[in-house]
């Protein structure tokens, strides 16, 4: 019987120097998963003040919200006819400016309309840079020739970190929402300047004289289409572990307040350390057997609360799903951005277009679950998805990087 995962090919070669190009490019690239991070941070730490600026309750608050996925799904496509026609560079650069330049507009919202068309704006800039930045990181990987993209998204990471920190202390000296989101944007946007000429772009389709421009549905291989169902499964268990660890360790562990708030912050820091170190692991183990093995420890860290209920198992659960499904989306962001025939950007779209959908499900259905059984068994439907990313990883087909250590073949 073979290994599927074998699909990688295990001629191993010696990464090339790294040209100096390629680092200042990859620099420019970590700043807009940056500037990602820093805006979700800053933004999520003064909510409440915003929220009572505009004078709405829960309900009100959540309705509202739903404009930044209306703004998301209409970049989605806009993106996905764009990413390749348009050079990326400039997408990229139109999402993060349009981020900075609503971030303090939207956090002076005072009225019903201004705080729906602020996050309108918001999710339809979230995704305008979201997709371009990660085929910009897979170009990067590719002139680096060894696993990279995890410490992008440790970027992004330590970014909500930072955001969530300048909005504490923002708060805490007294600063307007609205005024520490401006100069937040202002620092971010110098940075921005100063660094755009080093964004790497990614090749455009070229069609010869009387050749078809490739269609939309050509895109939609079935590896791609794996791929999208894998980061539909990662998104799903990692937005319901950061939307639910906190109420788990309440409802069904019976933790008090601070112990809740301590497993959600386990979970976000395991995620950033897996971020920082997981594309050494990469390179070691190849990225197949790599996100085998993570998707292995999340099962475990879902299993573990779920079998013992406990504050202390709960805790240390919630820590080992954030460690091993933090580095999962990444990887399979590069070998979408791989895919023979197409783009990095026509790859990455691909798959965006599956994870997109993930994260908007997992808090409603979790939700619906946990109301018609209840929150621990509603988080076994989240183990079996965490198995079935095991299972469909080795049925991907990828190049091992120059850098990488191939998959040996087993009988």
């Amino acid at each position: 019987m073979t290994d599927t995962s074998t699909n990688q090919h295990t001629t191993e070669q010696p990464a090339p120097p790294v040209p100096r190009s390629a680092v200042r490019a990859r620099w420019s690239v970590a700043l807009l998963f940056v500037i990602m991070g820093l805006a979700i941070g800053g933004w999520s730490a003064r909510v409440p003040e915003v929220r009572d600026a505009v004078g709405v309750g829960n309900t009100g608050w959540g309705l509202a919200n739903i404009a930044t996925n209306a703004g998301e799904l209409v970049s989605l496509v806009v993106v996905a006819v764009l990413i390749s026609r348009i050079n990326t560079r400039r997408l990229a650069l139109a999402g993060a400016a349009l981020i900075l330049v609503n971030a303090p507009l939207l956090a002076a919202s005072t009225t019903v309309v201004a705080l729906v068309g602020g996050l309108a704006v918001w999710g339809f800039a979230a995704n305008l840079l979201a997709t371009p930045m990660n085929a910009q990181s897979v170009e990067v990987q590719k002139r680096y020739g060894r696993p990279i993209l995890s410490t992008f998204h440790a970027g992004f990471s330590i970014g909500m970190l930072a955001g969530g920190l300048c909005g504490t202390g923002a708060a805490a000296i007294g600063m307007s929402p609205s005024a520490q989101m401006a100069v937040t944007s202002v620092l971010l946007g110098a940075m921005l300047v100063g660094t755009h000429r080093w964004l790497p772009d990614t090749p455009r389709q070229e069609t010869k004289d009387g050749e078809d421009r490739r269609r939309l549905r050509d895109r939609f291989t079935p590896q791609l289409l794996l791929l999208a169902v894998i980061a539909f499964l990662a998104s799903f268990i990692e937005m319901a572990g950061a939307q639910w660890s906190a109420l788990y360790a309440t409802e069904v562990a019976g933790a008090a307040a601070v112990l809740a708030a301590a497993t959600y912050t386990c979970l976000s820091l395991a995620a950033t350390v897996a971020r920082l170190f997981g594309d050494r692991l990469a390179g070691r183990f190849g990225r197949i057997r790599f996100v085998r093995l993570s998707a292995l420890v999340a099962t475990a860290g879902v299993a573990l609360p779920v079998a013992y209920p406990h504050p202390a198992a709960v805790m240390a659960g919630f820590g080992l799903l954030g460690f091993g499904l933090a580095c999962v989306t990444p990887t399979v962001l590069g070998f979408a951005g791989e895919q023979p025939g197409l783009t990095s950007g026509e790859g990455v779209s691909v798959v965006a277009m599956g994870q997109w959908p993930g994260a908007l499900l997992a808090a409603p259905v979790i939700g619906l679950l946990a109301g018609a059984l209840d929150l621990r068994s509603a988080f076994v439907v989240v183990a079996v998805m965490a198995i079935a990313v095991v299972a469909l990883i080795g049925r991907v087909r990828a190049t091992a990087l120059p850098g990488e250590s191939p998959v040996p073949p087993r009988p």
